[in-house]
């Protein structure tokens, strides 16, 4: 006979920022709760390791960083638990690899090898742009302006549309760069609408104050989950204890686990990524705006190697780290060092169809392809580059419960769809919460966070009345 459900108010699922800030919010509230995570580690797409065997520091293979304005909540975050936070490096000379192969030094911000026109072409098309994200409706994304148009189209086609093959390229480059994915593959008003969550395209792109890529942690992101969990009552986040079913049951849910607990809940929090929303069984079963969603999102393909080295050679020659190609096994690096613990790194990500094509090789051929595209780029100014003591990778599309990153995209005709406008609705007593979720900083760890407040404070309104 199987035993009886456990009995608690609010059954969380998923261990990640979303679902343990919802959690804290319970807390807060002095519900009974209990966080169910799949994976044998708490903390979902972020991910913090050794940067060597033995040596000091961390680096961050998932979600890598903050700012201090905008997203406030996460800084408010890292203030409470007194993490030191590391300005992203910024200035001296760039490295581009162009489409036949050569590679150029290049200013620090500046996206190609571009001449003094090419480079106001440039600037003009992202005015463009960003005038197109400036008329998104947030809160309304199918009643912005041409939102029905837009979301018809894919990045590529609205691209296409300024008649410029150099636009085609910088849009891919960036839907690439900050999605894992071709221009081709999602929708133009979902693109725009991301670039509007993150407070508009300039500040999607810096490195800078206000940007996106302001701020790195040196204790590692994966701890804001690990003390985000401290502050939870004792043994309520469960891990390897995936939620294989959830039934609305007399005002409540059952909700079953792999491990072969059950628990009875007043209320439930989902806070998995909507493409796993198929590997929950729902009786009955979703609205078919959620059912789209779990069927028609996925995660683009986003891949990190950290090259590590016993010091920061490429600060001495005036190099930012910064190394772009336009279809290079390598998409993009960045300086990733944390002086303060003798941590020197540079990671280098691997994204959209060139990222695909280099997973397919074997570990041995994965790494010898990124040090050999490392080598030939950095030799342009250091000869010879030396060698890294030691290289770390993380492929999140080969983690069961991430199946890519950063987070999942909408292709055409699903955000002003049904499937866009049901994606932060409750169904009955179940809630639903995480980064895509998020009026603001969809994709980030400010989106995941900002939606666990959102799911938490509706549960623990609803069941304290």
């Amino acid at each position: 006979m199987a035993p009886s459900p456990q009995s608690v108010d609010v059954v969380v699922v998923g261990a990640g920022l979303s679902g343990l800030r919802a959690a804290r919010e319970l807390h807060s509230a002095g519900l009974k709760y209990v966080v169910l995570e799949a994976r044998d580690r708490i903390g979902g797409k972020t991910l913090s390791v050794q940067a060597s065997p033995g040596g000091k520091g961390l680096v961050d293979m998932g979600a890598a960083w903050i700012n201090d304005t905008s997203q406030s909540e996460m800084y408010n975050l890292a203030r409470e638990f007194g993490f030191d936070l590391v300005e992203q490096r910024t200035g001296g000379t760039s490295l581009y690899r162009d489409g036949e192969g050569e590679v150029h030094c290049i200013p620090y911000g500046v996206p190609a090898k571009l001449e003094p026109e090419q480079l106001r072409q440039v600037e003009q098309l992202l005015q463009v742009i960003s005038e197109h994200v400036d008329k998104c409706d947030l809160e309304h994304p199918a009643g912005g302006l041409d939102a029905q148009r837009l979301d018809s189209i894919t990045v590529k086609e609205y691209a296409d549309g300024f008649n410029d093959p150099g636009a085609s390229q910088l849009v891919n480059a960036i839907t690439r760069s900050l999605l894992g994915v071709e221009s081709d593959e999602l929708s133009a008003l979902f693109f725009l609408d991301t670039l509007k969550r993150g407070t508009g395209l300039t500040n999607v792109l810096s490195d800078h104050k206000d940007g996106g890529q302001y701020l790195r942690n040196r204790q590692g992101n994966q701890a804001f989950c690990e003390r985000l969990a401290a502050g939870l009552h004792a043994d309520s986040v469960k891990v390897n204890c995936a939620v294989e079913a959830i039934s609305p049951r007399d005002a409540g849910c059952v909700v079953e686990a792999s491990n072969g607990a059950s628990y009875k809940a007043h209320r439930v929090i989902v806070s998995v990524p909507t493409p796993f929303y198929s590997s929950i069984r729902f009786d009955p079963d979703l609205p078919p705006g959620k059912k789209t969603l779990s069927q028609s999102t996925e995660s683009g393909y986003y891949t990190k190697t950290v090259l590590v080295f016993d010091e920061p050679w490429w600060h001495s020659t005036n190099l930012s780290g910064e190394y772009s190609s336009a279809n290079g096994p390598i998409g993009f690096t960045r300086d990733t060092c944390v002086p303060a613990d003798g941590q020197y790194s540079i990671t280098c990500f691997h994204t959209g169809a060139s990222g695909r094509q280099w997973s397919t090789l074997s570990a041995e051929e994965r790494r010898r392809v990124v040090l050999e595209d490392f080598r030939a780029a950095f030799r342009k100014v250091v000869d010879p580059v030396p060698e890294p003591i030691h290289v770390v990778e993380k492929d999140w599309t080969q983690d069961e419960w991430a199946r890519g990153g950063p987070g999942p995209i909408m292709k055409t005709g699903l955000l002003a769809g049904e499937a866009g406008k049901s994606i932060s609705e409750s169904f009955g007593n179940i809630h639903f919460v995480g980064t895509e979720t998020s009026p603001m900083w969809r994709g980030y760890m400010e989106g995941a966070v900002r939606s666990g407040i959102r799911g938490g404070k509706e549960v623990a309104a609803a069941l304290t009345k």
